[in-house]
C-alpha cells in the first residue's frame, strides 16, 4: 500500500488536474464547444484514474487491517457516500453503462498493477546494478590507492636518483674545472717552452754571430801585428768595443717575436678571459653596461698600474747596474735587456691591489656591497702581466686615449652588436684599442647610441694622446708633461 501511495504522490495527479482546470478556465471563451467538451472528458478520465488509485489504496489498507479493522469507518463514511453517488449517477446513467465503466476501471486497475509490478522489477534490477557499480567503484578506488602508493614510491626513488645525479654532475663540473685549469697551465707551460725555444734559437744566432766576429777580430789582430814593427805600440784600442756597440742585445733581437706574441695574447684575452670575467660578473650584476664598464676600466687601470710598476722596476735596475756597467753599450739597453730576461721578478700582486683600489674609488662603476672587485683578480692579473711585458718593447705598446661621448672612429673601434650604427658618438667603451705610437695595432670595441652626452671628465686611461707623436725630438720628449710617455724613453733626470 505504501508503494501505491508513493507512486500516487510522485505522479502529482492533483497538481496536473489543477493546472488543466486553470488552463481550461483561461481558454473557455476562446475555444469551440467541441474543444471544451474534449477537455471536460479529459478531466473526467483523469479524475477516474485518480479515484481508481484511491480505491486500490482503500482496498489494500482495509486488507492490511485484518478482517474487522476499519468496518466502522466504512459504514459511517464510505457506504453513505457510495450510496449517494450511485443514486446520483443512476438518474443519468443506465445500469449497463455503469457496469461498463466498472469493467473499464477494473481493466485499467489491472494495467496499473502490471505496470507497478514491472516498475518494481525494474527498480530491483536498477538496485542490483547499483550494487554492482558500487562494488566496481570500491575496486577502482582500491586500485587507485595502490597506484598512488606506487607513484609515491617511484617519486621517492626518482628523487634519490636525482640527488645522486646532481652529485655526479657537480663532481663532473669540478673535474671539468680542474681539467681546464690543468689545460691552461699546460698552455702556459707550452708558451714558456716556445719562448725558451725562441731564446735558444736567438742565442744560437748570437753565438754564431759572435764566433764570426771573433774570427774577424783575430784576423785583424794578426794582420796588425804582422804589419807593425812594434807590437806594443801597435796595440791601439781594440775595435771590439765599437763592434760590441753595434751588436744587438737580447731585448733587441727578440723584440719582433715578443711583439707578435704579446699582440696575439691581447686578442686572446679579449676573446676568452674577458668573456669568462663578463659571465662571472653577470651572476651578480644584471646591467650589461655596468659589467662591460667594469671590465674596460679594469683593463685601463691594469695598464696604468703596470706602467707605474715598470718605471719603478726600471729605476731600481738602473740604480743597481750603473756602478758596475762598463763598455760602449748604453745603460738603457742594458737595463731593458735585464728586465726582459727577468720578467718573473715583477711584483704583479702589488699591481693587482693598486688596480682594485683605483676601481673602488672610480665613480663610473659600482658593485654589490657583498661582492668585491677581487672577484675578477685573475683577469686583472693577466692584464697587468701583459701590460708590463708590452713596456719592454721598442717602441712600447699602449692603449688609446678614451673618453665617454667622444666621436666614434672607424680606425680605432668597431661597434658592438647592440649599438646604433648611425650614432656618431660613443656612449661607453667595451674594449680599448691597442696603439703603437699613432698606429692602431688592434681595434677596440665601443657602444654607440644617439643622445650620448659629452662627458668632460676623462677616463682613467693614462695611455698616449692621439696628438702626441713618438717621432718628436728627445728634447721635446723630455720637456713634455704628458703622463703617457713611454717608460722606456724616460731619462734619469725625468725620473
Amino acid at each position: 500500500m505504501a508503494d501505491t501511495l508513493r507512486r500516487l504522490v510522485n505522479t502529482s495527479a492533483y497538481n496536473v488536474l489543477q493546472e488543466k482546470l486553470e488552463a481550461w478556465y483561461k481558454d473557455y471563451h476562446l475555444i469551440s464547444c467541441d474543444q471544451n467538451l474534449n477537455r471536460c472528458c479529459e478531466l473526467v478520465e483523469l479524475t477516474s484514474k485518480v479515484q481508481g488509485q484511491l480505491f486500490t489504496i482503500l482496498s489494500l489498507t482495509a486488507r492490511e487491517g485484518g478482517q474487522y479493522a476499519g468496518v466502522d469507518t466504512l459504514k459511517s463514511r464510505f457506504l453513505p457516500w457510495l450510496g449517494s453517488s450511485l443514486f446520483i449517477t443512476s438518474s443519468g446513467v443506465t445500469t449497463d453503462t455503469s457496469l461498463n465503466l466498472i469493467q473499464e476501471s477494473m481493466e485499467k486497475e489491472k494495467k496499473i498493477r502490471a505496470l507497478s509490478d514491472s516498475h518494481e522489477q525494474e527498480m530491483q534490477k536498477m538496485e542490483t546494478q547499483l550494487s554492482a557499480a558500487r562494488l566496481q567503484l570500491d575496486t577502482i578506488k582500491q586500485e587507485l590507492a595502490d597506484a598512488d602508493l606506487e607513484l609515491n614510491d617511484t617519486k621517492n626513488r626518482s628523487a634519490t636518483t636525482l640527488l645522486a645525479s646532481e652529485e655526479e654532475i657537480l663532481q663532473l663540473k669540478a673535474d671539468l674545472r680542474a681539467s681546464r685549469d690543468q689545460t691552461d697551465m699546460y698552455k702556459r707551460k707550452l708558451d714558456v717552452l716556445d719562448d725558451f725555444e725562441r731564446q735558444i734559437r736567438t742565442l744560437k744566432d748570437e753565438v754564431s754571430y759572435l764566433t764570426a766576429e771573433k774570427s774577424l777580430l783575430q784576423d785583424r789582430i794578426t794582420r796588425s801585428r804582422s804589419s807593425s814593427p812594434l807590437p806594443r805600440r801597435s796595440r791601439s784600442p781594440s775595435p771590439l768595443p765599437f763592434l760590441r756597440s753595434d751588436s744587438p742585445t737580447r731585448a733587441q733581437l727578440t723584440n719582433a717575436s715578443r711583439h707578435s706574441r704579446l699582440v696575439t695574447r691581447f686578442t686572446d684575452i679579449y676573446a676568452n678571459e674577458r668573456l669568462d670575467a663578463q659571465n662571472l660578473l653577470s651572476r651578480y650584476i644584471d646591467d650589461l653596461e655596468m659589467v662591460q664598464r667594469i671590465l674596460f676600466i679594469s683593463t685601463v687601470e691594469s695598464f696604468h698600474a703596470a706602467k707605474m710598476a715598470f718605471r719603478q722596476f726600471k729605476l731600481r735596475v738602473r740604480k743597481t747596474l750603473s756602478p758596475t756597467h762598463i763598455g760602449q753599450e748604453s745603460l738603457d739597453d742594458a737595463v731593458l735587456d735585464y728586465i726582459v730576461r727577468n720578467l718573473d721578478l715583477y711584483d704583479i700582486q702589488s699591481s693587482v691591489n693598486d688596480v682594485i683600489r683605483a676601481m673602488n674609488v672610480n665613480p663610473k662603476i659600482s658593485f654589490p656591497p657583498e661582492i668585491d672587485f677581487i672577484l675578477i683578480s685573475s683577469f686583472i692579473r693577466e692584464m697587468c702581466r701583459l701590460a708590463f711585458a708590452m713596456q719592454t718593447l721598442e717602441p712600447p705598446l699602449d692603449l688609446a686615449f678614451t673618453t665617454d661621448g667622444e666621436l666614434y672612429s672607424e680606425s680605432k673601434y668597431r661597434r658592438s652588436y647592440d649599438s646604433e650604427f648611425t650614432a656618431p658618438l660613443v656612449a661607453y667603451h667595451v674594449w680599448p684599442a691597442l696603439m703603437e705610437g699613432n698606429d692602431v695595432i688592434v681595434k677596440g670595441e665601443a657602444f654607440t647610441k644617439r643622445g650620448a652626452l659629452w662627458s668632460p671628465r676623462r677616463s682613467r686611461s693614462r695611455s698616449c694622446s692621439p696628438n702626441c707623436s713618438r717621432g718628436s725630438s728627445p728634447s721635446r720628449a723630455l720637456a713634455s708633461t704628458s703622463r703617457s710617455s713611454s717608460p722606456s724613453r724616460l731619462s734619469p733626470s725625468r725620473l
